[in-house]
């Protein structure tokens, strides 16, 4: 079982994107949605780039992501780039497209953009420093290639170092054993198999769901219940499609208007504003609608006040527990008591997740009462003493999430610290797009911007438009570099607490709140004001160089 990035590191060629001693205007690690925006951006407007990218492809998270049942959480066309070359002459097969769909659509993105000459993939990041006198980022691959940028943009997303916990026995299974994100490209047969999956984010829902009817044998390890909505998914046509994209400028202008990027919005009304047969009436109006409309198009205090949120949870109950027939495992996936409260974790979009439970085949471990001891060579041993005997496990237990993309790149400051040290006891950013002592460093949908509590490509192009009119700012104004201050992050860092604080994301450990990773800060590491506040907020401070050290 793979564990690290670096694994997957490979010299492809000694030409092009791939030469030693590059010497180059802009570098930016990672080929998904962020990095792909920003190169098209910056080259369009002159400037030198490369993108380093771990992975094989253009694609970025949906290069990794593809276990059984990987599919988005966010509908298009919400879901992908506002650039018109891009999107007048695509069209998708449904609303919610899977990993391979991703793959196709970063295909067309490549044909369209151009964009992977300027790639040198399979190129892994392990060491990168400012030199204050040169003015230059100094950046080294696993193989051994020094690359050198006066500008260096992390663009590895949230998601981009994985979580596997510290098993006892992890290397003596001798059946099959991958984490989801390092799931092999020809994928593993589990028909008739005894199956496990561990964990039960959104990979475990989703590689549940796509098991549960394939397997002689599946149990899920439970260790908190994901409040799962209904995807809403269907399929899409190309001539509703073409019809529609009369609206797409208007439509990308809104998503950015809207608080998580989505086309919708909270409601200007509070919960108790409303009888509870009109609450009923519209839950079941956003129920029906399917996606996160359930989660950020609901009342505009679910997310504040408690009694509030406890009329939300009651109708997620009902529905859910309406779905399970066995008394057991309905108490243990849709519990009556909430584990904590709804949206306060990014909900997980599911099909028929609850209905898996009702196949005979199928059962889950509430491994919060009954823990993983061991992994043995036959499969899992619980504290119980019970030894569950499998053929394949699927490790759904995520990342070192947000901020651990950029604490493992091996950066380092201008003051001698490196970044996996000075964040251990908390992260902090200014606007989250830059980090004081690392100089012409900029980073998108990663710490403290709007990242988990938003659509991912509403996100990145409003931080991508934001690092690409400071780069054009200092070109213009002759600047050899930027520092944000320390005063400046301190007060980004109260700003990031006050906006979390009011709300009810810190009543539970999550991945808003610094992730599941042991010993991980218990802090809010997304911007949880809205797109919107955010846009505004970071734009006021380009204006007028606020916050930052200015080098000419």
């Amino acid at each position: 079982m793979k564990s690290e990035l670096k694994e997957y590191a490979r010299r492809r060629a000694t030409t092009g994107p791939y030469a030693d001693n590059l010497n180059l205007d802009v570098l930016i690690v990672g080929a998904g949605f962020g990095g792909v925006f920003l190169l098209y951006s910056l080259r369009k407007r002159g400037f030198n780039c490369v993108i380093y990218e771990a992975g094989t492809d253009l694609g970025g998270t949906w290069r990794w992501n593809r276990y059984p049942g990987a599919r988005v959480d966010s509908e298009v066309p919400e879901y992908e780039y506002s650039i018109p070359e891009v999107w007048k002459d695509w069209t998708w097969t449904t609303n919610y497209p899977n990993y391979e769909e991703l793959r196709l659509y970063f295909d067309h993105v490549d044909k369209v953009l151009d964009i992977k000459k300027d790639c040198a993939f399979e190129s892994v990041v392990v060491d990168a420093q400012f030199h204050e006198s040169e003015g230059k980022w100094h950046v080294k691959t696993e193989d051994g290639r020094i690359a050198k940028a006066k500008y260096f943009i992390v663009a590895a997303g949230f998601a981009a170092k994985r979580y596997i916990p510290d098993f006892k026995g992890l290397d003596s299974f001798e059946g099959i054993i991958h984490h989801s994100s390092f799931w092999p490209e020809e994928g593993v047969n589990v028909h008739g198999k005894r199956c496990a999956v561990i964990g039960t984010g959104a990979s475990g829902v989703q590689i549940a769901q796509e098991w549960g009817p394939q397997t002689k044998q599946l149990t899920v390890f439970q260790r908190t219940p994901n409040l799962a909505v209904p995807m809403g998914k269907k399929p899409l046509t190309r001539e509703e499609q073409q019809n529609a994209k009369v609206h797409y400028k208007r439509l990308f202008e809104l998503r950015e208007r809207c608080f998580g990027g989505f086309l919708f919005s909270f409601s200007e009304k509070n919960t108790f504003d409303d009888s509870p047969e009109e609450q009923e009436a519209f839950f079941q109006e956003l129920w029906d609608h399917g996606g996160f409309a359930f989660w950020l198009g609901t009342y505009k205090d679910n997310l504040f006040n408690l009694k509030a949120n406890r009329v939300a949870y009651d109708f997620w109950a009902r529905n859910v527990r309406n779905r399970i027939g066995d008394p057991r495992k309905r108490d243990l996936l849709a519990p009556l008591e909430p584990p904590h409260p709804f949206g306060v974790k990014r909900p997980c979009l599911e099909q028929n997740y609850y209905e898996q439970f009702n196949r005979p085949n199928v059962e889950i471990v509430d491994i919060k009462q009954n823990p993983i001891v061991e992994i043995t060579p036959k499969g899992i041993r619980t504290e119980d003493g019970t030894e569950h005997e499998f053929d394949v496990i699927a490790v759904a237990t995520g990342f070192d999430i947000t901020t651990g993309g950029m604490t493992n790149m091996g950066l380092r400051s201008i003051h001698g610290t490196t970044l996996k040290e000075e964040w251990k006891s908390a992260a902090n950013t200014y606007l989250g797009t830059t980090v004081s002592g690392y100089p012409n460093m900029f980073h998108l949908y990663g710490p403290h911007g709007p990242t988990l509590l938003s659509n991912g490509p509403s996100s990145v192009e409003v931080q991508g438009r934001w690092i690409v009119d400071m780069i054009k700012k200092m070109e213009r104004e002759g600047v050899k570099y930027i520092d944000p201050t320390e005063e400046a992050t301190k007060a980004w860092k109260a700003r990031i607490n006050h906006l979390s604080d009011i709300s009810l994301f810190p009543t539970t450990k999550s991945t808003y709140m610094g992730g599941s990773l042991p010993g991980k800060a218990f802090e809010q590491v997304n911007y949880a004001g809205g797109i919107p506040a955010y846009a505004a907020e970071i734009r006021q401070a380009l204006d007028d160089w606020k916050g930052f050290r200015i080098v000419k």
